[in-house]
């Protein structure tokens, strides 16, 4: 249905925190049109699959597990980073499902998270002041007057990346990358001195046996596809919104406009106000979306958002991701939870661990401890299961590669370590290590959840 007094453009006449000034306006109409001239990234069928898998975790039938790269990068733009990220979302998909028995419904922060918001303006090093780096969609890392410029070629070459990041991302899924039989061939090699990847191993022997158990049936990938293949979706923040209203398309077959750039988008934190431009964006696109929520969100505010961005309630439209922080998200999230089921509102409660857990190493590096990122977890469980709604997805920035940003873990990264292989071009991430070890402590606590649910419905 499309929604009432909007159009792609209407968000121009509402607040747009977060956007960059644009110094050549010619130059940004002239990528505008470019963009809008392109094929869709992504397709309304698509994100509409995706709704429907999203309503069955708002049911509690499934689980969302959503993550990827910080923010994407030109410069490190390469199928090998593609493919691992990829593969370390597989193992964790699999090891929630072998322990949970319930449908993991995959979303990558990848092919379009290029834009981030930022604290300040400007950015200061020794006595030179310059525009913040917004992401490489906007403008360059590299801190020189000429690259802070705005530069609007950059959404076009965003979108070429893109383009090629979901070719791949569709050649993995469905061109026997994701065939459980490869299961094992999903290990990194740097991941053998982690006590997870034993387990991990052992997931996989008890997942091949049972394959050759159903061969034997009569079973197999041939005459089921879904065991050698994958759904898999993409999602990004929707921040800068003339990519976004460039991208967006009106479906043939229904009428209704959908964001193309993506299957999922979401709201920051710092957009999420009432009034806010891309609020008014993302109200008529119809594509899920998520809503990041944390410390500054008040129950009242909340309501009038969710009625706002949802006003039919329609299952698997709407996503909270809490960002609360470690010490903070057993006291914050209960009144956001009763509210919100209170009213009735068919939500997927997931969990950030991430921005809220962000320390400064005494070597200057910014990092999020693994214990920090664990603890939230453990709260988010446990808020959820006091007051009977069900936690359902976890939103995480890692990576496939074997960087040292975030420190603790299994394999124990030191503050002394970060500054080994610290590649983020922004906000410090899991590496492949961290990132199974924390599938495998989600999958304890929901499979205890689960059980606990089981008991009571009995």
């Amino acid at each position: 249905m499309v929604a009432a007094n909007w159009a792609p453009d209407s968000w121009k006449q509402a607040e747009a925190r977060q956007m960059p000034h644009w110094p050549d306006a010619d130059a940004l109409a002239e990528a505008e049109r470019e963009l809008a001239s392109y094929p869709p990234l992504v397709f309304a069928g698509e994100a509409r699959n995706l709704k429907a898998d999203l309503a069955r975790v708002a049911q509690g039938k499934a689980f969302l597990l959503q993550g990827g790269d910080c923010a994407e990068s030109f410069a490190e733009f390469h199928p090998n980073n593609i493919r691992d990220t990829f593969r370390v979302i597989l193992q964790m998909a699999v090891v929630l499902t072998f322990a949970s028995k319930l449908p993991v419904v995959k979303v990558g922060r990848m092919a379009g998270q290029f834009a981030k918001p930022r604290s300040g303006e400007t950015e200061v090093q020794g006595d030179v002041e310059l525009p913040s780096y917004r992401g490489d969609i906007i403008n360059d890392i590299g801190f020189t007057a000429e690259g802070r410029v705005p530069d609007p070629k950059r959404m076009v070459k965003a979108y070429s990346q893109s383009a090629a990041t979901l070719n791949l991302l569709r050649a993995f899924a469905s061109g026997g990358y994701a065939n459980l039989q490869q299961v094992h061939a999903w290990t990194h090699d740097f991941m053998g001195r982690s006590p997870w990847a034993a387990q991990y191993r052992d997931v996989a022997n008890r997942i091949g046996e049972a394959l050759e158990f159903m061969a034997a049936c009569g079973i197999d990938a041939d005459s089921v596809p879904q065991l050698k293949t994958a759904s898999f979706y993409t999602s990004h923040e929707a921040l800068l919104l003339p990519y976004e209203q460039a991208l967006t398309r009106q479906d043939s077959l229904t009428g209704d406009w959908y964001d193309t750039s993506a299957h999922f988008l979401w709201i920051g934190d710092r957009t999420r106000f009432e009034g806010s431009a891309h609020v008014e964006y993302l109200r008529g696109v119809g594509n899920p979306i998520g809503m990041k929520i944390g410390p500054s969100t008040d129950a009242d505010t909340l309501l009038r958002l969710l009625d706002t961005l949802n006003p039919a309630r329609e299952a698997g439209r709407m996503t909270l991701i809490s960002r609360f922080g470690y010490d903070k998200i057993e006291s914050g999230l209960p009144p956001l939870v009763r509210a919100v089921e209170r009213e009735g509102h068919p939500v997927v409660w997931s969990c950030d661990p991430m921005h809220g857990n962000v320390v400064k190493a005494a070597n200057g590096y910014k990092t999020r401890p693994f214990e920090r990122i664990l603890a939230e977890v453990r709260g988010f469980f446990a808020v959820h299961r006091a007051e009977g709604s069900f936690a359902g997805g976890i939103h995480a920035e890692m990576t496939g590669q074997n960087v040292t940003e975030c420190t603790g873990g299994a394999v124990a990264v030191s503050e002394i370590d970060l500054a080994d292989r610290y590649h983020t071009h922004c906000d410090p991430r899991l590496n492949a290590a961290q990132s199974l070890e924390l599938a495998f402590l989600l999958a304890e606590m929901l499979n205890q959840e689960l059980q606990e649910r089981r008991k009571a419905a009995a």
